[in-house]
């Protein structure tokens, strides 16, 4: 009768080579899926400005006139606030606000404008660029709309 039993199962040499690996693959795995997150909030970003365009030509159907506001949160405050139907206005999907939504009016013309997260977006190709000369001076509030195209700016305007 031999004595000697034969041990079957994995040595912790192998088992680390093991988790290594997988480790290696989830970390290339989730760097690749971060540029695939940034530009899925960033097509959001740009249909949260077109559904506030909609409500702020609801507005102006009511007022003769778009919002006089200063920044993102007094527009939000007036288009809910004039009873025409807008119950919500949509929020920067990251919740950090370290993106933000940009307004600016001339109270006849509104540019909206929204920072995108991805580095070349080919979302900016279809972003308002104001001419040269246009009157850019005449519009109020928190969006420079002299740099809408430049930067990671995307705007629309009307």
């Amino acid at each position: 009768m031999n004595l000697s039993s034969k041990r079957s199962g994995f040595t912790i040499i192998e088992i680390l080579v093991v988790v290594s690996i997988i480790g290696l693959l989830s970390a290339v795995v989730l760097v690749g899926l971060t540029s695939f997150r940034q530009r899925g909030r960033d097509a959001r970003r740009v249909a949260d400005l077109r559904q506030v365009q909609n409500a702020l030509e609801l507005y102006y159907a009511k007022n003769g006139e778009y919002p006089s506001a200063a920044n993102w949160g007094e527009l939000t405050s007036a288009l809910i606030g004039d009873q025409i139907g807008v119950s919500q206005i949509p929020d920067d999907p990251l919740s950090d606000d370290t993106i933000t939504y940009f307004y600016a009016t001339t109270n006849q013309n509104y540019a909206l404008g929204a920072e995108l997260e991805a580095e070349e977006s080919t979302l900016l190709e279809d972003s308002y660029n104001p001419e040269e000369g246009a009157a850019l001076s005449s519009y109020e509030g928190d969006l420079d709309v002299s740099s809408c195209g430049e930067e990671k700016l995307y705007c629309v305007s009307f």
